[in-house]
C-alpha cells in the first residue's frame, strides 16, 4: 500500500506499518494519525518519540509494561504507574503498543508477555 506524505508516496504494509523504517518522519506520523482518526497532542508525541528512542537503542519495541514502568513515575501529571497506564489507554484505546509503533514508524510489536 502507498501513503501520500508531503507530496511523496511512502510504502506501508496492509496494516499501515512502514515498509522501510528509514522513511519515517513526523509528516508520516501526522498522515497516519489522520487516516486512523487520531488527533495528536503532546502526550501522544511523548510516547511516539519514547518508542523511537527505545527502538533505536534496543532494536525492539517496548512492551506496555516497560512503558508504564519507565514513564509512569517520571510523568509530572501522574503519581503512580496505574494512573499513567489508564491515561495511555485513553490516548490509544484499542492497543497502545500497536498503535504507537505504527505511528512511530516501527515494526509491528510482538505480543506483550
Amino acid at each position: 500500500m502507498m501513503l501520500s506524505v508531503a507530496g511523496q508516496n511512502i510504502e506501508t504494509n496492509e496494516q499501515g506499518f512502514l515498509a522501510n523504517l528509514g522513511e519515517w518522519n513526523e509528516d508520516f506520523t501526522e498522515a497516519t494519525a489522520k487516516n486512523d482518526g487520531v488527533e495528536l497532542y503532546n502526550d501522544h508525541w511523548e510516547l511516539i518519540l519514547y518508542f523511537r528512542d527505545y527502538y533505536e537503542e534496543n532494536q525492539i519495541c517496548p512492551t506496555m509494561h516497560k512503558v508504564v514502568r519507565e514513564l509512569g513515575n517520571k510523568n509530572e501529571h501522574f503519581h503512580n504507574q496505574k494512573e499513567y497506564e489508564k491515561h495511555i489507554y485513553k490516548l490509544f484505546p484499542t492497543d497502545p503498543t500497536h498503535e504507537v509503533c505504527k505511528l512511530a514508524g516501527l515494526p509491528m510489536p510482538q505480543p506483550d508477555d
